[in-house]
């Protein structure tokens, strides 16, 4: 699944490209969207912004008319300029926003709805987000704070709460658990004021470096390229997620894995570099 900062690079390469253009055409394989193109034509708008909300998606136009997508497993945001052949066959295409100069394609993308500004705050599916760890104007101690309102809850379960930090995804929890010593499976309650202000910079710290301008003009919101690890070796980019079974980078013991939580997601975890601890440490 896409994860905070991969919709991140892609909002901020579709506002590049396309914030203050007129749209010259717009084109959609599903049928409730292109009724409200029916109705509320979107050639002539103008792009306002386009911004990322932790794993959502939201294109800002003219006379209030906000288009929110959702990647979950498989959707990708791509751009490409006037007359470039695409890189997906056309059959996957779900979007089309044309300029003169860019033409942004969602594939397979399988939420996409149009909202004005107060039908989006009605919507809760779109859920208030917490903290976006990729904006400015994070507030770590207010991250933290909402942390700890789930103070029964598995670390790793509340990291992937959106409603307390925005963007970490599944890969993301992993990480960010093994660089900060802490098992995954350790109930809040029993962490250190250390150790969640050390959970919440490491967050921001992978999430902002995984967001770097991307010189080619495609985007793909889920490349594959994240990196945790300080290597240039792409092999070895990641600590432990996706290496169940194989040896610990630091410490050479064997990483595990299982189902965590209601969603049964995939957590990885070295068991010497993450020992599980019952409550506070003195």
């Amino acid at each position: 699944m896409p994860e905070g900062d991969t919709i991140f690079r892609s909002a901020h390469a579709l506002e590049r490209a396309l914030k203050g253009k007129i749209i010259t055409r717009f084109e959609t394989g599903y049928a409730r969207l292109a009724s409200v193109d029916d109705n509320r034509q979107l050639a002539g708008r103008t792009v306002e912004r386009v911004e990322a909300r932790g794993k959502w998606l939201l294109m800002f136009f003219s006379g209030d008319l906000i288009l929110v997508t959702h990647m979950r497993m498989n959707g990708s945001w791509h751009l490409y300029r006037a007359g470039e052949r695409w890189r997906r066959p056309r059959r996957d295409m779900r979007i089309v926003i044309e300029t003169v100069d860019w033409t942004a394609v969602a594939f397979t993308v399988p939420v996409a709805e149009f909202h004005s500004s107060a039908s989006l705050l009605r919507k809760t599916t779109i859920p208030l987000l917490g903290p976006d760890l990729l904006k400015e104007d994070f507030d770590a101690d207010k991250a933290i704070a909402r942390i700890r309102q789930h103070a029964d809850e598995e670390i790793s379960e509340v990291l992937l709460n959106q409603r307390v930090m925005a963007g970490i995804g599944n890969v993301y929890k992993s990480e960010i658990c093994f660089m900060c010593s802490v098992n995954p499976f350790r109930r809040v309650e029993t962490l250190e004021q250390r150790e969640l202000e050390q959970l919440v910079h490491t967050a921001r710290k992978f999430l902002t470096a995984n967001v770097a301008e991307n010189a080619d003009a495609q985007i793909a919101t889920y490349p594959g390229l994240r990196h945790t690890t300080n290597t240039s070796d792409h092999s070895a980019r990641l600590w432990v997620y996706g290496r169940a079974g194989k040896s610990c980078r630091r410490c050479g013991q064997r990483l595990e894995m299982r189902k965590q939580g209601s969603g049964a997601r995939t957590t990885y975890w070295c068991p010497v570099c993450q020992p599980f601890l019952l409550t506070k440490s003195s």
